[in-house]
């Protein structure tokens, strides 16, 4: 006996809307940074499988801008709340995404609000509170300007253990800049081959005194003129500046030292010299080949730990060491919310051994290129002075603004390089700042 359709006649539920799949991937995102101290680019990567190729940029956009004005959008949504709700970190992330959609980005306040509670009834912790959702986000979209116009203190977006270490270190007027300059998308900076100029203008970009090219970012990279062909890379100007320390380097042998993901490499063989990229995570070295791959450049490849790397002597190397990353916020805001105070020290203990290996890399009459991405003195100027201390036949050679482009302003007292996030200023923000930065060029007798 054939079982009667049950469902004959029965009404199917309503398909979700269109933009909340994106926003369901943005707060997984959330939540592994604010929650699980998983670095943002990591859990995107992982996510790509879940997202469409027309959302992957939405994506991005919403969760870094949440992690960008964190502090901001807590004090705001905290404004509209008696007593903090128990709904977890959906409820968290439901929130915060919607009040950054209201205050921050181009989308309809309604669609923000109906969003975020369709988020929160979406999980069993957050389900009771969608009503608080709606609630508290149609006063955010009523009232939350007003509230934010109050709000001028950038310290709030940035953690008071990084804020008090920058005020110590800059002092309080530095710091409060490096803070404000965090609080903006930095825009998309590109080193080329050859002819810088041509290149800013075939792209509607600007071509900086250090020779980057720089643009506001339009569409996926991939789609932009110059990339198929190879004629140019993705770097921060910052960035850029450590492998143009070592000076005429054609012909020259030299080693990239912790060289994932790569832009360093492709500097140096762009300009003529015989490298040898080594890093130890493999997946980055892949990248790396497929970057010399589409340049059309070329460079050894060695996957290996530094500490355990034997090859040498080479005329120069360049040492690009892991570290804080705290000079890299603007582009990468999850930083400042995955990093802890004690990481900065085993970094130091770490950079300490590399710079040792370094040295005994470059024969003597050589040059050694030390870099990190981090603004705490720990990563940088004391790394420099220890080494100096403790190896006698170690010298530095103090840098010029001239050559490289720079700022006078970027050369320390010591003749060290060190770039701040508020360096660069212009009219409009999203063209203005580079990665905080320290360099030092040093003779190894």
């Amino acid at each position: 006996m054939r079982k009667p359709n049950r469902s004959a006649g029965r009404a199917r539920p309503p398909a979700p809307p269109a933009g909340l799949a994106p926003r369901r991937v943005a707060a997984d995102l959330i939540e592994g940074v604010l929650y699980h101290g998983r670095p943002l680019d990591e859990a995107l990567e992982a996510a790509l499988g879940a997202v469409a190729e027309r959302d992957r940029a939405l994506v991005r956009m919403l969760a870094a801008t949440v992690l960008r004005r964190h502090g901001t959008l807590r004090a705001v949504v905290g404004t509209f709340l008696t007593r903090a709700p128990k709904g977890g970190p959906r409820l968290d992330a439901a929130l915060l995404l919607g009040a950054a959609q209201i205050l921050f980005l181009d989308v309809p306040d309604h669609a923000a609000v109906d969003l975020s509670v369709r988020l929160a009834q979406a999980d069993h912790a957050a389900r009771h509170y969608a009503g608080l959702v709606n609630a508290v986000l149609r006063k955010v979209a009523a009232e939350g300007q007003a509230v934010l116009a109050g709000l001028t203190d950038p310290a709030l977006d940035t953690p008071d253990w990084l804020m008090a270490r920058w005020r110590a270190a800059y002092g309080a007027e530095i710091a409060a800049t490096i803070a404000e300059a965090h609080r903006h998308e930095a825009a998309l900076d590109l080193t080329v081959k050859a002819d810088a100029a041509g290149w800013a203008e075939r792209l509607g970009g600007r071509s900086l005194p250090t020779g980057t090219v720089r643009l506001l970012a339009k569409g996926p990279v991939p789609q932009l003129a110059g990339f198929a062909e190879g004629a140019w890379w993705v770097q921060d100007a910052a960035a850029a500046l450590p492998a143009r320390l070592l000076g005429d380097v054609r012909g020259l042998r030299i080693a990239d030292l912790c060289a994932a993901p790569g832009g360093k490499t492709l500097q140096l063989a762009s300009a003529g010299a015989l490298v040898t990229a080594v890093d130890r995570a493999e997946s980055r070295l892949d990248r790396l080949g497929q970057n010399l791959g589409r340049t059309g450049l070329d460079a050894e490849i060695v996957c290996a730990d530094v500490m355990d790397f034997a090859g040498g002597p080479f005329d120069a190397v360049l040492l690009d060491a892991p570290c804080s990353a705290t000079g890299t916020i603007r582009r990468h805001p999850d930083v400042a919310w995955t990093k802890r105070p004690q990481d900065i020290a085993s970094l130091a203990e770490l950079q300490a051994a590399l710079l040792d290996r370094a040295v005994q890399l470059v024969k003597p009459g050589g040059r050694l290129v030390y870099c990190t991405c981090s603004l705490e003195p720990e990563e940088g100027p004391d790394q420099i002075e220890a080494l100096l201390a403790r190896r006698p036949g170690v010298t530095r050679l103090p840098i010029e603004a001239a050559a490289i482009g720079a700022d006078p302003a970027w050369i320390t007292a010591a003749g060290e390089l060190r770039t701040l996030p508020c360096h660069l200023p212009d009219a409009d923000p999203r063209l203005a700042g580079l990665d905080g930065f320290f360099a030092a060029r040093l003779a190894i007798g």
